[in-house]
């Protein structure tokens, strides 16, 4: 899980690339064929290189792995004279795994399969699972999701409650186009941590794109977290969540009978509607009738509180034979098989330097 910090992390000096094992192990040998490999990946995928790349590179060096017992080659980009390791994408970050041989262990990691089974059936130990899945996080969030798409306008921010060691903490989580975009660890809710958290997400965000700022941002009433987003957007606008404005009427107006009902329905058929204009209208529909009909105070002023906000409805949206909501996105695919097109999304870390 990326941390709140300025500093770029490891690996964000090694390009990764898409390349069959065999093919790979055809022209590390040679110079000549290397580049050429190169060049070609460069021109398909400009992207995942260093910007300094394209006004010229030499082959630096080379050694061999006593782990995997494979050639690896380093570049130097010469107006920057910077060095980049490059790594085929059928091995894992510091070459701790074929690729292969990780992605199933990992990818039932997504259904909540605990690292014991997985060294049960796979082998080596739990540990060493948590280890392949945590240095997976190592890599800037945005940058690795977003490669070719465009970055989304119109955010939505929450906060995960998690324990840790018998305290709470809270995981300040952005996501955006049915894709994460942040997740960092915020040790209470207040809003300074929150700011903290959440600015892993400006930095990362304005890394791909220096004068970024989003639209608009769906929270769910926490002030501290609207806080925190004025102060790292201040011209952002704060939307406000239309599950949590119902869930707040809804606490206090139970005893209502019958006028809980209706206004309920009331309440989802605003939700329902199919553009702005009708939303509007039906909100202020909602409104009027809620001013001649519910007695209770505190009930109608979250009535008026939900029907004068800024909303952001929700779209159902398919993933349109895609993978995954970042190829989506990205409308692009380095390789069919997951963890490769995730490592080479990674290259240099996910950071567009």
């Amino acid at each position: 899980m990326a941390v709140a910090s300025r500093g770029k992390p490891r690996g964000c000096s090694t390009i990764c690339l898409s390349i069959r094992k065999d093919l790979y192990n055809h022209i590390i040998d040679s110079p000549r064929l290397f580049r050429r490999w190169l060049d070609r990946a460069f021109h398909d995928a400009p992207e995942l290189f260093p910007r300094a790349f394209a006004q010229g590179y030499t082959l630096k060096d080379s050694r061999v792995s006593r782990k995997r017992g494979l050639r690896l080659r380093r570049i130097r980009c010469r107006t920057t004279r910077a060095a980049f390791s490059i790594r085929p994408c059928f091995l894992l970050p510091y070459l701790t795994a074929w690729t292969d041989d990780a992605s199933s262990p990992l990818f039932l990691r997504a259904f909540g399969v605990p690292f014991w089974a997985s060294a049960r059936v796979f082998g080596r130990v739990a540990r060493y699972w948590y280890r392949l899945e945590v240095g997976l996080g190592r890599n800037s969030v945005v940058g690795t999701t977003v490669r070719h798409g465009q970055l989304p306008e119109h955010l939505v921010a929450d906060e995960h409650h998690q324990r840790r060691d018998g305290t709470k903490n809270y995981i300040a989580t952005t996501v955006a186009a049915g894709c994460c975009l942040g997740a960092a660890l915020s040790q209470t809710a207040n809003a300074e941590d929150l700011q903290a958290a959440y600015g892993v997400f400006e930095q990362e965000v304005q890394d791909v794109r220096a004068d970024y700022t989003p639209r608009t941002v769906n929270t769910d009433g926490w002030a501290a977290t609207r806080q925190a987003w004025r102060a790292l957007f201040p011209l952002v606008v704060i939307l406000h969540c239309f599950l949590h404005g119902w869930l707040s009427i809804r606490e206090h107006a139970k005893h209502l009978g019958e006028i809980f009902w209706a206004l309920g329905e009331k309440v989802w058929h605003a939700y329902q509607a199919s553009d702005c204009r009708r939303f509007a209208q039906r909100l202020r529909r909602l409104g009027e009738w809620a001013e001649r009909q519910v007695s209770a105070a505190w009930v109608l002023e979250q009535v008026r509180k939900l029907c004068s906000r800024p909303w952001h409805p929700a779209i159902a949206r398919t993933n349109g034979g895609y993978g995954s909501p970042a190829e989506r996105l990205n409308q692009h695919r380095y390789h069919d098989e997951w963890l490769h097109n995730l490592l080479v999304s990674a290259s240099t870390a996910g950071f567009h330097r």
